[in-house]
């Protein structure tokens, strides 16, 4: 039988028993509870990563009980990460997971329901292509893609396939965010004027693995399986598992944490990408080896394409030489300002009388008003291993692979986000005032396409 058509059965068998089950008086928790084995959702792991253990097992544990999900297999080709693997998950879910030498074998699994993609940046949408065309849902981490080829083949393998497909930009199951989309979208806040997006950290450490890096043979990994569609370059530890540092297996600030924080400039102004984007920046400070900056400006001018006379411009500023990680985020319109640092809005900056009146206007002053009562955490901690945005995230994953529904961060959103971030890549690596061409769905540098 097709995974499809078995898919179908399963599914259409359990709304015929959730409709029994409402009509006896069970809800929604305690029939999840009632679910026999026989309609469990079986997942599997795609790449046993430090992301996954800290955050994305721990959100999915949060809920996998009430929404009956287990963990059966987890695929790895480094050796020792496999091992390491099938051991955790064996001792947290209480039963055998089978340990896969790469994703072939994984997709050979009969009955495997879903799959959690946490790999190296540029081998996101290549996974999920793989997952989707194995019929598969996904919850695939961001960033989406870091080329234009790979997001628009697989924004087409999940658009083409009947599969559900949640992209890691967790901010879109905060209340905080949700709360402030409503607020610009209902127009109170007036029209964006500009936004300030921050992420700063002193961690010397950060996307470092020198241990590992120091246990990592090529003879117990598959080397040119991991670089997939990228230039081969020989055996390199570093590369393997320190790709954050490295082009082209990952664009580091941009791909990591700008990609987080531009989705949100897409989600709340309902526009799909920058008009264009400038960059600048260097390593200034960690002169480790690493060709990704550690400090770097990024300028965006987003608006309608047939109005370059309206819009507002975007700026993301990471350094990686002093900070506390504490991302902000600030929206600005000529009446105050939307901070998704403290989760107000103000008529901090907005037009006074005083200055209104002198141009014989009228006073332009934003309410003060807290977006939630309780912040929601942007960043996860080392040792807690996931925050509210992530679990509020995976949540919604699982449960649209149950209902059908479109999740949080469908595939668009994670497609959109790959543009601004492939358009900050080509302008890091042209020095040049970068475009998007929209019926080619080109990067444009220097009057030519963007390419590796």
């Amino acid at each position: 039988m097709s995974s499809t058509r078995r898919h179908f059965i399963k599914q259409s068998a359990k709304a015929s028993a959730a409709l029994y089950a409402a009509s006896i008086g069970f809800n929604a928790k305690s029939y999840a509870r009632i679910m026999g084995a026989n309609d469990r959702v079986r997942v599997g792991i795609v790449g046993f990563s430090d992301r996954f253990r800290q955050s994305l097992f721990p959100s999915f544990m949060n809920h996998s009980k009430e929404l009956n999900f287990d963990i059966v297999a987890v695929s790895d080709i480094w050796k020792l990460r496999r091992e390491e693997g099938q051991q955790f998950l064996k001792e947290k879910v209480g039963h055998d997971v089978q340990a896969c030498i790469n994703n072939d074998e994984l997709y050979r699994i009969k009955d495997l329901d879903a799959v959690i993609v946490s790999t190296a940046d540029f081998q996101h949408a290549v996974h999920a292509i793989e997952a989707v065309k194995a019929g598969k849902d996904a919850y695939v981490e961001k960033p989406f893609a870091e080329t234009m080829q790979d997001a628009r083949a697989a924004l087409k393998a999940v658009r083409s396939s009947n599969r559900i497909v949640q992209v890691g930009s967790q901010r879109r199951s905060g209340g905080n965010y949700t709360a402030a989309a409503d607020f610009i979208q209902s127009g109170k806040f007036g029209p964006i004027t500009n936004v300030e997006l921050t992420w700063n950290v002193n961690q010397p450490g950060r996307w470092r693995r020198p241990e590992l890096v120091a246990k990592c043979k090529e003879e117990d990994t598959d080397w040119k399986r991991f670089l997939i569609n990228r230039p081969f370059e020989k055996w390199d530890p570093r590369k393997y598992l320190e790709y954050r540092l490295f082009w082209p297996y990952s664009s580091g600030l941009p791909g990591q944490w700008m990609s987080h924080q531009i989705d949100t400039v897409h989600w709340f102004s309902g526009l799909k990408h920058p008009r264009s984007v400038v960059a600048n920046g260097g390593i200034y400070m960690w002169k480790d080896g690493r060709r990704n900056w550690d400090t770097m400006t990024a300028v965006f001018d987003y608006g309608p394409q047939n109005n370059p006379d309206s819009g507002f411009q975007v700026t993301f500023g990471s350094r990686m030489d002093n900070g506390d990680e504490h991302p902000a985020e600030i929206y600005f319109s000529n009446g105050g300002e939307l901070n998704l640092i403290t989760n107000t809005v103000s008529p901090n900056g907005g037009l006074t009388e005083k200055f209104a009146s002198a141009m014989n206007m009228k006073a332009n002053l934003l309410p003060e008003l807290k977006l939630v009562e309780k912040a929601e955490a942007v960043v996860a901690s080392a040792n807690t291993g996931g925050d509210i945005l992530t679990s509020n995230h995976m949540r919604n994953f699982m449960e649209c692979v149950r209902s059908r529904k479109q999740p949080n961060a469908p595939v668009e959103a994670g497609y959109y986000h790959s543009i601004a971030n492939i358009m900050t890549n080509a302008a890091v690596h042209t020095s040049a005032k970068v475009t998007f061409d929209e019926k080619t769905q080109e990067v444009m540098a220097n009057g030519k396409v963007w390419h590796l």
